[in-house]
Formats: C-alpha cells, structure tokens, sequence
C-alpha cells in the first residue's frame, strides 16, 4: 500500500469575518510548508490557476489530491481571544465549486473551551483526482476575529 501525504501548517494569523459564513483556512506554498512531495498544494494549480498571494487568494487553502483513494483529512485550529459563543469549523469537497460541487462533511459546532481554544479533529473519505478539499472555518462573534495556528493534512491510502 502507498500513503501520498500533504500536511500545511500556518502561524500567520488570519481574520476571520463576523458574518456567519464558513472561510476558506489559507496556507503558504513553498518552503512554508511542512510536506508536499505528491505536488498536492502548489501555488500552480492542477486546473490552471495560479496563486500569486497564498494570504489573500482562497485557493492557497486547497489541497488537490494527486491520487483517488481512501483518505484520512486533519486538522488543528486555534483561535484568538473574542467574545463568540460558537466555534466552527468543517471539511468540504471542492469548497469553490470548481469542479464536482460545494461538498461538506465533518461539520462540528463547538462552545470555546476555558483557557485557549484549541481543536483537533479527523475525518475519513474518498478522495478524487480533481477535486480539491479545504478547511473552513466561522464563528458567532460581532467583530473579525483570529486564527492564530492551523494545520491541514490529507493521507490517501492506496
């Protein structure tokens, strides 16, 4: 059995709107990444597009898997302080209707932790040539607030 593994990793904060909608989780490209030997998040993308600012351009936040196959998706978000009530977050296929249609899955609505909030979560899928998967996230606040640490990762078994 082969693993192909993309595994991302910012520390860049990103403001995340107040406006209840689900945001896309931006990662750089390059050596800003932790591992992408399979070419699964390139700022050249598959369909060709390219990204020219990981930090603007949601489609930094996709990763395209090179292979189909069972695939094991994770992910580590921490949040800034803020008054929200509700922390949210979700895997979805193909999250810019680029190719088979906005698909969600894995959806957790969680009340912040005491202390900082940290989260972690894994879910398993099928994955497709074509069609890329994304992290997103929301929350219920009245004003923008930070994503200070994120991780996305993706395993396809073969």
């Amino acid at each position: 059995m082969t693993v192909y593994v993309c595994s991302l990793k910012t520390d860049a904060p990103q403001s995340i709107p107040a406006n209840g909608a689900y945001h896309i989780v931006r990662f750089p490209f390059g050596s800003g990444e932790s591992y992408d030997a399979h070419s699964m998040h390139q700022a050249a993308q598959p369909d060709g597009y390219t990204v020219t600012n990981w930090a603007t351009d949601d489609r930094s936040g996709l990763i395209w898997p090179s292979t189909a196959g069972w695939g094991q998706l994770y992910a580590m978000i921490q949040w800034g302080d803020g008054s929200y009530t509700e922390l949210r977050d979700r895997f979805v296929r193909d999250p810019l209707n680029l190719s088979t249609g906005y698909d969600s899955t894995a959806t957790d609505h969680r009340p912040p932790s005491p202390g900082m909030q940290c989260f972690t979560k894994g879910h398993g899928l099928f994955t497709a040539v074509g069609t890329p998967l994304a992290l997103l996230v929301s929350h219920n606040d009245s004003a923008a607030r930070n994503l200070v640490l994120a991780e996305f990762k993706l395993a396809i078994h073969t």
